[in-house]
């Protein structure tokens, strides 16, 4: 499944910088294509986060990747006593 997943990444970030390119290029002559470019640009960019994202996240889950480093939550502050250490 994760190589799937990244194979739908780089197919979606693809997607998004050539729609891109071609949305940004078009001149004011474009018209509609220009918003279908920008939709599709659109949808190849947020694809492409989704993938990136479930893949460092599965990535920290199975062990191939470090966890990040993150800051502990107020309740792993306190000892056994409730006083905040």
């Amino acid at each position: 499944m994760q190589k799937l997943i990244a194979i739908l990444n780089v197919i979606a970030w693809g997607g998004f910088w050539a729609f891109g390119y071609l949305a940004l290029s078009a001149g004011a002559e474009g018209g509609g294509r220009v918003e279908v470019a920008t939709l599709l640009a659109a949808a190849g960019g947020a694809l492409g986060i989704w993938a990136y994202l479930w893949l460092a996240r599965h990535s920290e889950a199975t062990g191939y990747a470090r966890p990040a480093n993150r800051v502990r939550r107020a309740h792993e502050y306190t000892d056994m006593t409730g006083e905040i250490v």
